[in-house]
């Protein structure tokens, strides 16, 4: 049987003593290289639940284990890409990766291989070309991208994204959903996602993990996506199974909303 690599066992928050629990009672098991999205209506805790997964929130009951080890406070070994870059203004890309390389996994690093575990995560996402820009003179999308070489250079056991494409465009979007996909293949790095894109949610990951609304939320549905890898977005579109599943988490989500009272 295959252990668990991460386990967010029974997991309640409660913000203020007296109040309704914004989560209560999550229950999620997620083997090592999965990818999984968690999906649900504004207010139903995604972002809280990854927070807890982060060590950012401590649970108010139940509790985290990764690889064995409970979570109680922020660490290198969850790498965090939020919505908001998050890029220190006066570093350059190259010094904004290599920080967090310096940080954390650099330690044990001599200062020559630093600097290419720096330039090789940059390449990953291919940013090479503007190490040497600033925040200012990128796109968004760029600094979604450095921001991801910045999670990934720490080496983490699972990377968390907290809707992390929901700013930009759809071409770019698109573009950064196909990187992830390609970085996913080829490092098999655990993912755990929140969004709130259909869509995206069944191109990307292995299972959706599907909210009900808060307060009181929990997982109502989780649902196994039977979709080959590689993905090609265009070829998708007409696949049946994909348009199955994009047909059963709208009709979740829309049942979900239709009866917040019960949820």
């Amino acid at each position: 049987m295959e252990r668990t690599f991460l386990d967010i066992s029974r997991v309640v928050v409660r913000f203020s003593a007296g109040a309704l629990p914004v989560l209560n009672g999550v229950d999620l098991k997620v083997k090592q290289g999965e990818y999984v999205a968690v999906i649900g209506h504004s207010g139903c805790g995604k972002s809280t639940l990854l927070n807890v997964v982060a060590g950012l929130l401590p649970a108010t009951l139940g509790g985290v284990v990764l690889e064995g080890t409970e979570v109680n406070e922020p660490g290198p070994d969850r790498a965090v890409v939020f919505q908001n870059h998050s890029l220190l203004p006066w570093l350059t890309v190259y010094e904004n990766v290599r920080l967090a390389v310096d940080r954390t996994v650099g330690r044990s690093m001599s200062r020559a291989e630093r600097d290419a575990w720096t330039r090789e995560n940059l390449a990953l996402v291919r940013m090479t070309d503007h190490a040497q820009k600033r925040p200012h003179e990128i796109s968004g999308g760029m600094k979604q991208r450095v921001g991801i070489a910045r999670a990934l250079a720490m080496r983490p056991k699972v990377l968390l994204l907290d809707e992390p494409f929901g700013a930009l465009d759809a071409l770019t979007r698109a573009h950064l959903q196909d990187q992830v996909m390609d970085i996913h293949a080829r490092l098999g790095t655990t993912v755990m996602m929140i969004t709130h894109d259909v869509d995206e949610a069944v191109l990307l990951s292995d299972r959706i993990v599907m909210m009900t609304n808060g307060p009181n939320a929990a997982i109502g549905e989780v649902l196994d996506l039977d979709l080959p890898r590689p993905r090609d977005r265009l070829a998708l579109a007409s696949d049946a199974r994909f348009l199955a599943a994009r047909e059963a988490v709208l009709r979740f989500l829309h049942e979900r909303h239709a009866l917040p009272e019960v949820a």
